[in-house]
């Protein structure tokens, strides 16, 4: 029996919101990231695996990982 498996990692772009950038301390839009990686069968996602969240300072493009819980802030204050 042949049994294909692996892992592949999905970007979602998640929306933004203004904030100060701990880097360069600008008041400016955030882009919002989400990376998961989920185990598939056959290329077929099964899935999740390990899900992580990034956001990114549009001025100076300084990255920074942020939690689950943290995201669902975000999402609270809009």
């Amino acid at each position: 029996m042949f049994l294909l498996f692996g892992f592949k990692t999905v970007l979602k772009a998640q929306p933004g919101k203004p904030a100060t950038c701990q880097y360069c301390r600008s008041f400016v839009h955030h882009h919002l990231e989400e990376r998961a990686t989920k185990f598939t069968l056959f290329f077929v996602p099964v899935f999740t695996t390990s899900r992580k969240y990034n956001i990114t300072c549009t001025n100076c493009g300084y990255v920074s990982s942020i939690s689950a819980r943290q995201k669902r802030a975000l999402e609270l204050q809009r």
